[in-house]
């Protein structure tokens, strides 16, 4: 059978895993100039890709238009583009619902594995050694291996930073500091580093007089944080609430680094080979959710001599009562100084 030349690509959400699309998508089409590719994701996520050639977007409503039923009516409108295979690298209800009927009206499909006996025995070490899972953005281009394209990750190549814009320029200014993004939260509570911890490592980097800081962040609890730090610290920019999400791609594109949660904005980052400090707490980074080709000295995680029972989920939700503060032990000096070794390098 040929290869395809027409992929429907399936990431619905989130932001994090929608991001880690990217590299592998791009190498796709770098490898293969003749294959074109279709996104479905939510429109709020477009974009993520405009930096990749030969990639259409379709806006996949799912709580409107394509809810229940509405799911195969996105799946004609996606047949109705030709695409004669589909790539689905969610593998959750919706994904395999317009993958199954795309493969019965005869279109080629391949499913992503998304390890989860593996992550099972990750989380249930109970203490034991444990050892690094395939990364996700291997599992996602194993996906179009088995539709008959393979590629290398190691091939990818970052774009270029993006204008600012005038927008940017106003809120911004121009500035030959270096520049860091500071991401301090995340989905859920075990995973997001205290924030009073945060704010001492905010200040630490605001004294030192040599950076220029961006908060990021979204919904309202988050934003009202953030906005009441920015006052307090000359460096400090609070972004979060403030831009376009367009605009926020293309501040993140010209950071010098970005510190990050286990969540979106780490990712989003790496799409532009930004380092990343991710800082773990009752997950890890053996479980495959490290940012695309962030070095394992940039993954702060708590410590599993404490905290023996770490990862205790994949996706940080469940924890034993007493791991709750597992991130306070990872001190804000430990951070700080990872960032002042990363900028040096």
């Amino acid at each position: 059978m040929s290869s395809p030349k027409h992929i429907l690509v399936i990431r619905l959400s989130a932001m994090g895993d929608v991001a880690m699309t990217v590299p592998v998508l791009k190498v796709v089409v770098q490898t293969y100039p003749k294959v074109k590719l279709t996104v479905v994701s939510r429109a709020f996520f477009k974009p993520i890709f405009d930096d990749i050639p030969n990639l259409n977007f379709l806006e996949a409503d799912v709580y409107g238009e394509h809810k229940g039923l509405g799911l195969l009516k996105l799946a004609n409108q996606a047949k109705a583009l030709n695409i004669d295979a589909v790539a689905d690298i969610h593998n959750v209800i919706r994904s395999k619902a317009i993958t199954n009927y795309l493969r019965i009206k005869g279109v080629k499909t391949a499913t992503v594995n998304k390890g989860r006996a593996e992550k099972k025995s990750l989380t249930r070490a109970g203490g034991g050694t444990i050892h690094p899972l395939k990364t996700t953005h291997q599992r996602y281009a194993d996906v179009f291996s088995a539709l008959g394209l393979p590629i290398q990750l190691t091939q990818y190549q970052a774009p270029k930073r993006k204008r600012l814009t005038p927008r940017l320029l106003s809120l911004i200014g121009r500035h030959t500091q270096k520049a860091i993004g500071i991401a301090p939260f995340a989905a859920f509570e075990g995973k997001t580093y205290p924030f009073e911890l945060m704010k001492e490592v905010i200040a630490k980097l605001n004294n030192t007089g040599a950076y220029q800081i961006f908060l990021f962040g979204g919904g309202k609890a988050e934003i009202n944080s953030l906005a009441k730090i920015e006052p307090l610290y000359p460096a400090v920019t609070n972004v979060a609430g403030n831009l376009t999400f367009e605009d926020e791609l293309a501040l993140i594109s010209n950071l010098d680094l970005m510190l990050s949660m286990d969540s979106g904005n780490g990712h989003l980052a790496a799409i532009f080979g930004i380092p990343v400090i991710t800082l773990w707490g009752v997950t890890h980074p053996f479980a495959g959710f490290v940012p695309f080709g962030q070095p394992e000295s940039n993954q702060i995680s708590v410590s599993r001599e404490k905290y023996p029972l770490i990862p205790t989920s994949v996706y940080g939700n469940t924890y034993p009562e007493d791991y709750k503060n597992a991130m306070s032990t990872i001190s804000p000096e430990v951070v700080f100084n990872k960032i002042l070794k990363v900028l040096e390098n």
